[in-house]
C-alpha cells in the first residue's frame, strides 16, 4: 500500500478518468435494469440503482453517480443527490428486501445538496428515513466507498452489514473544504485540514468503521479499472456468502452492533 496523505488520495479521487458508478456496473455485474424515480417527486440523476446480477445471483445495486466531464456532472449535480434521490434507493432497497435480493452499494459523493429547493423538499428527512430504514432493512447491504464519502449524503447509503473502501477512498463528517471553512475561516486551509481528519482508508479501517480496504493500482483505479473491478468482484463474493448465511435475527443483531461499537469519548 503506498504511504500517501489523505490530501493526495484526495486528489487521486478527484481524477476525471476515475471509474464511475455505470463504470463499475458494466464491469462487476451483469443484466443490469436501471429502476428511475421515487413515487413522490420525480427521477434524480445523481444516483443510479436498479436490478442486476451478480455471478448469477439476482442482486439490487444503487450508486451515486460522478460525470467524468463538465457536462455530465452537470447531469448528475455533481453526484449531490436531492431527496427524490435517497427515497429512490429507499424505495428500491425496501423491493430488495420484499424479493431477498441483498442491496450492493457504490458510495461517491462530497455530500448531499444543500440547495433550497432539496431542503423544502424535505433532503433532512430523507436522509434520515433512510438511516433508519436500513438499520432494520431485512436483507444483507454491503456499501463500497469508491472516491469520497461525505456527510450525511454518503452515510444515507452506508447503514449496512459491512462496509468497504478503496484504497485511495476518503470517508468522513464533513468534506476537508468545509472543515477549514468552520475551524479556521478559510477554505484555503483545506489541505491542511484533510491531512488533520483522519479520512484515508487505513484511519477508518484502524477505528474498525470500515471493514476492508480494496486494493487499487499504484496511481489510482483509473490505472487499471480492471483489476479494481476483480478486487471489488472478490471482495463482493466473500461478504455476500458471509451474510447470506445468516438468519435475518443475526443478521440485524450484527448491523446494529457494528454501529453502536462506533466512536471513542471520555467521561
Amino acid at each position: 500500500m503506498e504511504h500517501l496523505t489523505a490530501w493526495e488520495r484526495l486528489n487521486i479521487v478527484h481524477n476525471p478518468k476515475r471509474p464511475n458508478a455505470y463504470d463499475y456496473i458494466e464491469g462487476i455485474f451483469e443484466n443490469y435494469c436501471e429502476l428511475k424515480g421515487d413515487r413522490l417527486f420525480g427521477e434524480d440523476a445523481a444516483i443510479t440503482g436498479g436490478i442486476a446480477t451478480f455471478e448469477n445471483l439476482p442482486v439490487t445495486v444503487i450508486a451515486t453517480v460522478k460525470g467524468k466531464n463538465l457536462e455530465q456532472n452537470k447531469k448528475y449535480n455533481f453526484s449531490m443527490a436531492h431527496p427524490e434521490g435517497y427515497r429512490k434507493a429507499l424505495r428500491l432497497s425496501k423491493q430488495a428486501e420484499k424479493f431477498k435480493r441483498p442491496v450492493i452499494c457504490f458510495v461517491d459523493t462530497t455530500g448531499a445538496f444543500c440547495g433550497v429547493d432539496a431542503e423544502k423538499r424535505g433532503q433532512g428527512q430523507a436522509i434520515a428515513t433512510n438511516l433508519l430504514e436500513w438499520a432494520r432493512l431485512k436483507t444483507p447491504i454491503i456499501t463500497i466507498i469508491t472516491g469520497e464519502g461525505g456527510s450525511g449524503g454518503a452515510l444515507g447509503l452506508a447503514v449496512c452489514d459491512e462496509l468497504a473502501m478503496l484504497e485511495n477512498a476518503v470517508y468522513s463528517v464533513i468534506s476537508p473544504r468545509g472543515a477549514a471553512s468552520i475551524l479556521w475561516r478559510d477554505p484555503k486551509k483545506e489541505e491542511e485540514a484533510a491531512n488533520t481528519m483522519k479520512i484515508t482508508a487505513e484511519d477508518l479501517k484502524g477505528f474498525e468503521v470500515a471493514d476492508a480496504i480494496i486494493k487499487e493500482p499504484i496511481g489510482g483505479a483509473h490505472n487499471d479499472p480492471n483489476m479494481v473491478y476483480e478486487n471489488i468482484s472478490e471482495y463482493l463474493l466473500k461478504a455476500l456468502k458471509t451474510n447470506l448465511q445468516k438468519s435475518v435475527a443475526m443478521l440485524l443483531q450484527d448491523r446494529y452492533n457494528k454501529f453502536r461499537k462506533i466512536g471513542i469519548f471520555d467521561e
